[in-house]
């Protein structure tokens, strides 16, 4: 007996922070290597019943429908999908939107559907993950995320269509709390910008790039299995300084926004431990205790830098995948 289609499915798909690449040498054969938080906010809901012709309603309607209409050709579909998109995924702004959006879309197709694609190959079928494979990761597990960089040839071109392999996956403490700083009126680096950006800057330097990986290795990942966060932080603050200003020259300084750069040095004059900006940015990032500390700081911050393109916004880490619900 064939199994019955799904009449209609919603899916939730969290943003996540990247918090730095660490080999971008590439001299070992793999180039990249990133390591990244899964959120529990901002995210995308949206829902989708099978229908003959393509229709999107709700936010984000036209890049929901370019990417289904994608998705639909590629697999030479012979129906569509109607789509409400409930809440997104701010774009542009580090926190992957591009990526969750792309997965959370191609499930709901494969759902629909009954083609029980992966997410490692809707994620091919849709472009995502060419250097980075912390948002494919986090819409499968969520989670403190860890991966292997993209397999380079000689010339140090990036060969294979295949994501970057996940080496390794922790859940973070529940009572740290994420605190985002978003500049409203500043879009990060993407698209063609984003590969010009790679294809201009300098080699970077190989002792660099082993520093950045022993920190990774006997600082950050240490530090989350013993929930110790000035450790930790010490090893993100060090990926920052050094990641941020290889890229300087891109995003015209270590931080992509001087708004958000102007916070994150406040921050650490006052000594917070883990604080950032996640991927090309503008988005920034500090990591605290506890709920408490988090919110003392959110509201001095708020206080202190008035400038309207500003929002601050606390979450937890969100420790699980994106969540499918099918009727």
């Amino acid at each position: 007996m064939a199994t019955a289609l799904v009449k209609h499915i919603s899916i939730h798909s969290t943003a996540r922070l990247h918090m730095g690449f660490f080999d971008l040498h590439g001299g070992l054969g793999r180039k990249f290597g990133s390591i990244g938080l899964s959120l529990t906010s901002p995210s995308i809901e949206l829902s989708a019943s099978r229908a003959d012709q393509l229709l999107v309603t709700g936010l984000a309607s036209d890049r929901t429908e370019s990417i289904a209409k994608k998705i639909i050709t590629q697999l030479n579909l012979s129906g569509a999908v109607n789509f409400h998109v409930k809440q997104n995924i701010p774009g542009h702004a580090g926190l992957g939107s591009g990526t969750q959006f792309a997965l959370a879309i191609g499930t709901v197709i494969s759902e629909l559907y009954g083609l029980n694609l992966t997410t490692s190959q809707i994620a091919e079928l849709t472009g995502r993950g060419g250097r980075s494979g912390i948002g494919i990761a986090a819409f499968e597990l969520g989670g403190l995320l860890i991966d292997g960089g993209r397999v380079s040839n000689a010339a140090k071109s990036i060969t294979g269509n295949k994501a970057p392999p996940l080496l390794a996956r922790y859940d973070f403490p529940e009572d740290w709390r994420i605190l985002l700083i978003l500049d409203d009126k500043k879009a990060g680096i993407h698209g063609e910008e984003e590969l010009a950006a790679f294809k201009t800057l300098p080699v970077f330097p190989e002792n660099l790039a082993a520093h950045l990986c022993r920190s990774v290795l006997m600082q950050g990942m240490p530090a989350i299995v013993e929930r110790d966060l000035t450790s930790f932080g010490r090893c993100i603050r060090e990926l920052q300084m050094h990641v941020g200003d290889y890229f300087a020259p891109a995003q015209g300084g270590r931080y992509a926004s001087k708004h958000v750069g102007a916070v994150l040095q406040y921050l650490e004059k006052f000594g917070v431990a883990c604080f950032g900006q996640s991927s090309w940015g503008p988005t920034g990032f500090a990591v605290f205790e506890n709920a408490e500390v988090a919110h003392k700081y959110l509201l001095e911050l708020k206080m202190t830098f008035t400038e309207l393109n500003l929002t601050f916004t606390i979450c937890s880490a969100n420790n699980s995948g994106a969540k499918v619900v099918e009727s």
